[in-house]
C-alpha cells in the first residue's frame, strides 16, 4: 500500500474513534460568544455587595464560584443575617436551564436577578436604589457608556449580570470527553455506572444537555418525602405557590446534575448532606425501588464524571 492509501486509512480510523457517540444525554456547548465589555461588567455587578440594600450581601455571597457555584450551607442567609427559604442552587449551567429559581417562577436569567435583588429575604434593595449607586460610581459609569448607548439604568444592569452568567458554563467534565468520543478516558466501573443510571430510569427526569434543568417533577412519586422528613414549609409547596393548581403541590424544576459532587447538600430543602444519601432518596422517593449497593456505588462513580471546568479548575 502506498503512503498516501496508508495516511488516508489511519486517518479514516481516527475519525471513527474519535466520532461523538448516539447517546440520549450530551456535552454542553460551546461557551456562547458575549460583549466583553458587559461580561466584565456583569462579573463585577456579580460580587458587588451594593446590589443588596445594607451592602452586605453579593450574588456570589450564595453563588460561590469556588464551590461549584452553589452554598455549603442548608440555606443561604439573605441580608438580614436570616436564612432564606430554600436551598441556593448553582449558577453554574444556569443559563441551559429551561426556567430559574427550584420553583420555576422565572424564564430568563434578567427576570432571576430581578427577583432576588428586591426580595425582601434576599437582597431586599429596590430598583432606584440600586441604579443610583451604581451610577454615582465613575467607574462604572465610564464602562457602562462604553458598553450600553443608553449607561446606566435597570435593563442594562440585568442585561450586564445575565450576560456574565451565560458565559458560566463548566465544559470539559469528563463524562462529555466520553460522549464526543474519547471512551477511554472512563473507568469500566464508571461506565457501567453511566449504564445503570438509564436502566434504573433516572435519566427519565435527568436529561438533555444539562442533565437536567429542563423539566418539572414532583417530589415524592412513591411516597411523601415531606412527610416523612418533618416540618413542612410553605417553599415545600413547590410550583404550587406559582400557580395554584393542586397537581403542582410538592412540584420542582429538576435539578441540574452537572457539577453534582461539588454542590451538596442537596434537594430544594438541603436536607441530603451527601450524594450517597441523595441517590438512597431518589431511588425511594422517585424510583420507588432500591438499588444493590454495588448499583449505587457504581452510579456515584459516574456522577462524579459529570464535574466540569471552569477557569481551568474543577
Amino acid at each position: 500500500m502506498n503512503r498516501p492509501a496508508l495516511f488516508l486509512l489511519f486517518a479514516l480510523c481516527a475519525n471513527t474513534l474519535a466520532a461523538p457517540l448516539d447517546e440520549p444525554l450530551k456535552p454542553l456547548p460551546a461557551i456562547p460568544s458575549q460583549d466583553p465589555k458587559r461580561v466584565e461588567l456583569g462579573r463585577q455587578l456579580f460580587h458587588d455587595p451594593r446590589l443588596s440594600i445594607n451592602n452586605t450581601l453579593s450574588c456570589a455571597s450564595c453563588h460561590q464560584l469556588d464551590k461549584g457555584g452553589a452554598d455549603t450551607r442548608a440555606f443561604s442567609n439573605g441580608f438580614g443575617g436570616q436564612p432564606v427559604a430554600v436551598n441556593t442552587p448553582t449558577v453554574f449551567n444556569a443559563s441551559l436551564n429551561f426556567r430559574q429559581f427550584w420553583d420555576g417562577r422565572v424564564e430568563t436569567l434578567e427576570e432571576q436577578s430581578n427577583v432576588v435583588i428586591t426580595s425582601p429575604h434576599e437582597m431586599g434593595s429596590d430598583w432606584n436604589t440600586v441604579v443610583q449607586r451604581i451610577a454615582d460610581d465613575a467607574a462604572y459609569g465610564q464602562s457602562f457608556r462604553a458598553a450600553y448607548p443608553d449607561a446606566v439604568n435597570r435593563a442594562n444592569i440585568q442585561n450586564a449580570l445575565a450576560t456574565y452568567e451565560r458565559t458560566l458554563l463548566t465544559p470539559g467534565s469528563r463524562f462529555d470527553q466520553y460522549l464526543l468520543g474519547n471512551t477511554d478516558i472512563l473507568t469500566l466501573e464508571e461506565k457501567y455506572g453511566y449504564q445503570r443510571f438509564k436502566e434504573y430510569g433516572c435519566i427519565a427526569c435527568h436529561q438533555g444537555v444539562n442533565i437536567g434543568g429542563n423539566m418539572f417533577q414532583k417530589f415524592g412519586v412513591f411516597g411523601d418525602y415531606i412527610a416523612d422528613r418533618g416540618n413542612p414549609t410553605v417553599a415545600d409547596q413547590g410550583r404550587f405557590n406559582v400557580t395554584g393548581d393542586e397537581a403542582d403541590r410538592a412540584v420542582f424544576k429538576v435539578p441540574s446534575l452537572r457539577n453534582v459532587a461539588l454542590t451538596a447538600p442537596y434537594f430544594h430543602d438541603g436536607s441530603a448532606p451527601t450524594l450517597e444519601r441523595a441517590v438512597d432518596v431518589m431511588f425511594q422517593y422517585q424510583l420507588g425501588r432500591m438499588p444493590s449497593e454495588e448499583d449505587k456505588t457504581l452510579i456515584i462513580l459516574f456522577l462524579k464524571t459529570l464535574t466540569g471546568q471552569w477557569e481551568g479548575k474543577p
